[in-house]
């Protein structure tokens, strides 16, 4: 019992340290900094890159020299033997008389320094640029994971605040509701309404009711979904600072014929294959040179036929050797000429992929900025509905205080208010997400200024 009644109180505890956590006010500026720091998409990203550099040095280490230590230490329990003609060393012994001997020992070892140092390979030297190149893909790639983290954060912000905006409506209309629900049944009770005027509008305050429990949960889950995007704990109390009304929906003049396409880190990684892919070629027409390298060999060996005479010094005998190796290709069934050959078709395809990523991203351009004008001028036709519904809603509502309107018409005109809030925020939402997607068609989402 005490172990259950222990475990009670810790997770009361915890549950109020989890509670007592402060909470963070952030700016959308903030969310996208902090995403930057701690989302496990750029951490990924970031570990790459840290590879790309670690590739370019392994690259790079082909060229320094190489040294070997080798030992071996054989016991030949067998030992090979040969045939050989024992005339050629005792003439009485027949021509052609042969007998067994061996040449080597019972044990024998081997100790040995190499040094291989490479003069000359061409293959190398492009391979230092490639991994050079290879790393600045890698960069590009976090790059484009930095910009699609901000927009995801961005899309989730504006999502709470629009969500928030909507259960504050709803908390509006709750109140309105239940106001005028009280009235109605005071007019009931007082003889100047039906009963039926009243159960009219419990309908619709019972509806409102459901919808603001609906809204709240999805807030709180938009809430971990932003949170989510920023690689922050989800129980991580936050509050958005940025307004609404502060956000800039002005549809940018875009120069379609000054656009520099490298802006968009897609274009920019594009020409970057293109770039590996020609070292690529160069790499493979390198490997028609010759290949030089130095080497140096010093070393010791013995052979005993006693395992106890492997220490005696006297018996550990040296040598050393120093040259070059040079290696000349000269035919391989013209596997390098068919890689070239290859190499060649592959620049020519990024080629074509980037003339069609140009033409993509006019199309997108237009396309986005298209967009966010038809969603700006719903926007304003949106609040101005919205507004128009709640000046007729009013009047409604006091003619029907007044005994000169129908309960239905006041029911008509919640509907059509609450359906014109719903349309307006909507509206407001798909020009935000539409100026989002604009930026980033422009290339702007990885500058936090624009």
């Amino acid at each position: 019992m005490r172990v259950y009644l222990a475990l009670i109180v810790f997770l009361i505890a915890s549950h109020g340290r989890a509670q007592n956590k402060d909470v963070l006010r952030m700016s959308l500026e903030d969310c996208i900094n902090y995403a930057l720091g701690n989302n496990e998409q750029l951490e990924i990203a970031e570990l790459e890159k840290d590879i790309s550099d670690a590739v370019v040095g392994e690259t790079r280490a082909q060229g320094l020299p190489q040294v070997d230590i080798n030992t071996t230490l054989n016991h030949n329990y067998e030992v090979q033997k040969s045939l050989i003609d024992l005339s050629n060393f005792d003439p009485s012994v027949p021509e052609g008389t042969e007998g067994e001997i061996a040449f080597g020992q019972a044990y024998d070892g081997n100790l040995a320094l190499g040094i291989r140092q490479l003069l000359f390979d061409g293959s190398y030297f492009v391979g230092l640029q490639a991994a050079k190149t290879f790393r600045e893909l890698s960069s590009k790639e976090q790059i484009k994971t930095q910009i699609d983290v901000i927009e995801a954060v961005s899309k989730a912000y504006y999502n709470v605040l629009i969500n928030s905006e909507r259960l504050l409506l709803l908390d509006q209309n709750y109140d309105r509701l239940d106001t005028l629900l009280f009235e109605t049944s005071e007019m009931v009770k007082n003889g100047f309404a039906e009963q039926i005027d009243e159960d009219r509008i419990r309908v619709n305050f019972n509806n409102v009711r459901v919808e603001r429990d609906r809204t709240r949960k999805l807030n709180e889950i938009s809430i971990k979904l932003l949170k989510f995007q920023m690689g922050m704990d989800i129980y991580q109390p936050v509050l958005l600072t940025d307004d609404l009304a502060d956000v800039e929906l002005q549809v940018p003049v875009v120069n379609q014929s000054s656009f520099d396409y490298n802006n968009r880190i897609e274009y920019s990684q594009v020409i970057t294959n293109q770039n590996l892919a020609r070292l690529d070629m160069k790499n493979n027409k390198s490997q028609y040179l010759p290949t030089l390298y130095a080497n140096l060999n010093y070393g010791y060996n013995t052979a005993t036929a006693e395992s106890s005479n492997f220490l005696a010094g006297d018996r550990w005998l040296n040598y050393g050797t120093i040259g070059v190796t040079l290696s000349v290709p000269v035919f391989d069934g013209l596997r390098k000429s068919y890689k070239v050959q290859q190499n060649r078709k592959q620049i020519d395809q990024l080629e074509f992929q980037k003339s069609y990523l140009a033409k993509s991203i006019d199309i997108e351009v237009e396309q986005s900025k298209i967009t966010l004008e038809s969603n700006m001028e719903s926007l304003e036709v949106s609040r101005q509905n919205m507004a128009l519904a709640e000046n007729i809603f009013n009047i409604t509502k006091i003619k029907f205080q007044e005994g000169v309107g129908s309960n239905l018409e006041v029911i008509e005109a919640d509907t059509s208010l609450k359906e014109a809030q719903t349309n307006y925020y909507n509206a407001l939402y798909d020009a935000i997400i539409a100026k989002i997607d604009l930026d980033k068609a422009l290339g702007r989402l990885n500058n936090q200024d624009q």
